[in-house]
């Protein structure tokens, strides 16, 4: 399995499902495999763990509980940076608020690096 994050978009659904078909297929997990998700301010991160409390679903999405959503700041219709690292065999989920709040630190490009005089 590469090492290489793999990056994707989805949107998060009334139900709090969230994914795309290439990106959890990068992992390789399965309907039936067990699911540890952790979250903080704008991301959700899932891990295969065999005592997982969430299980994946035939379909290939990743399906986010209310209570992580809401603690997470994550609502229905967002659309969200899904991030697969296979190496740790895990996937996050960023908000676009958090990947607008990294480009806005990393700061404007100055006019020798393409930014706009």
């Amino acid at each position: 399995m590469p090492d290489e994050v793999v990056y994707g978009f989805g949107r998060m659904d009334v139900a709090g499902r969230v994914g795309d078909r290439a990106i959890v297929g990068v992992l390789g997990w399965r309907p039936g495999d067990r699911l540890t998700l952790t979250g903080a301010a704008g991301v959700v991160i899932a891990r295969r763990d065999p005592g997982g409390l969430v299980t994946m679903p035939a379909k290939p999405y990743l399906t986010i509980p209310a209570a992580l959503r809401q603690r997470c700041g994550l609502r229905t219709g967002d659309r969200v940076l899904l991030a697969v690292f296979p190496g740790e065999d895990a996937m996050a989920a960023y908000s676009f608020a958090v990947v607008d709040q990294a480009l806005r630190a990393h700061g404007a490009l100055s006019q020798d690096e393409g930014g706009r005089p």
